[in-house]
């Protein structure tokens, strides 16, 4: 049973709408809201106690990696509501890191993306990488995409998840969700196997290491639809971290390879509200066209962020681009916008001009 100071501190979490708590030992716990740090003392508590609390929620194997590993992830439920926990040290003292995974399902509209990437969801093969810092609402563009397949499609999806964030139930597809280490040892031997389950998609919930992306192309490789993630700021630095993950001289054939696969890349950012009252998504979205496959495949991803500066007819857009339609319909400030993007002289420009549809 989970200890009661946690159960209340993660209903405070819930009811204040914080995205994260932060709790150390011996300091004032910590709230982000809307994307600011709130320190508050009334939540304080010494090594010793920390550590009841932090057992409370492991299971005897997590606590044998806690001190094995010196840190350790979990998810937990309380209530209707589940959160991410990741337990560490610093210093010699426990630490946690929690955060409210937000497991209202809300479509691509209301996550303030696209309405076109919905086409993704149709697609029957080929990868599609969603990517963005941690916390950039990754996981939560991924479970829209999967809705949408779970309601529109006949499928079985299997998903890999580190832990399972969003849960999801049997609509028109049938979903098998499994969690890294309750479940699978480790993402490559979970693809590999999930590959012998027959199924129709495939969500990876990182492509966090070489062996993962290999085994993550040669599913959409072979007539599947895989979803994944990077933790990259851009569409550009997606695919030049998954070449770059090869070995110089496989990366010509890995080019090739993702060149075949790749669909697309939705990179996104959350950034504060004009208002202040919550934060809305920035997205840039590279669809890989005839064109962009072969920049890829000839090593040539510095040209593609011309290609979709042009290419909103194609259903891609900027940073930029993005930033600059948030701005003009008042949901962020200009100073904000122009804090979040490497190119503020684009950004100005396209402020000036407006935005070609």
């Amino acid at each position: 049973m989970h200890d009661s100071r946690l159960v209340a501190l993660l209903s405070e979490m819930v009811s204040l709408g914080a995205s994260d708590v932060h709790v150390s030992a011996g300091l004032p716990t910590c709230f982000r809201l809307n994307g600011a740090l709130r320190s508050d003392p009334a939540h304080c508590w010494d090594n010793d106690t920390l550590r009841v609390m932090v057992l409370s929620i492991l299971s005897p194997r997590q606590a044998g990696m806690l001190e094995a590993d010196r840190q350790v992830d979990l998810g937990i439920g309380v209530g209707a509501e589940r959160f991410r926990v990741n337990v560490y040290f610093a210093r010699g003292g426990l630490c946690l890191a929690l955060r409210h995974l937000d497991n209202r399902f809300r479509s691509l509209e209301a996550l303030g993306l696209p309405a076109r990437l919905r086409a993704l969801a149709a697609l029957h093969d080929g990868l599609v990488l969603v990517t963005g810092a941690t916390g950039s609402g990754k996981s939560t563009t991924l479970a829209a995409l999967l809705a949408e397949v779970n309601r529109t499609r006949d499928c079985h999806v299997i998903t890999i998840e580190d832990p399972i964030e969003f849960v999801h139930e049997n609509g028109r597809s049938l979903i098998h969700q499994r969690e890294l280490l309750a479940d699978v040892p480790d993402f490559p031997s979970a693809v590999r196997a999930a590959l012998r389950e027959d199924p129709d998609v495939l969500l990876v919930g990182e492509m966090r290491d070489l062996e993962t992306i290999r085994t993550a192309l040669t599913a959409a490789e072979t007539g599947h639809l895989v979803f994944s993630t990077l933790h990259t700021n851009d569409a550009v630095g997606a695919i030049e971290r998954v070449v770059g993950s090869f070995p110089a001289d496989e990366q010509p054939l890995a080019r090739q390879r993702l060149a075949m696969t790749l669909r697309a890349v939705i990179a996104q950012r959350l950034l504060p509200l004009r208002d202040g009252k919550g934060r809305v998504a920035a997205v840039e979205v590279l669809m890989v066209t005839s064109a962009v496959a072969n920049m890829i495949d000839k090593g040539r991803s510095r040209q593609i962020y011309g290609t979709m500066q042009t290419g909103m007819q194609d259903g891609m857009q900027t940073l930029e681009q993005s930033l600059a339609m948030l701005v003009q319909g008042r949901r962020i400030l200009p100073d904000i916008a122009e804090r979040a993007t490497p190119n503020p002289a684009v950004l100005a420009e396209l402020l000036r001009g407006g935005i070609q549809r």
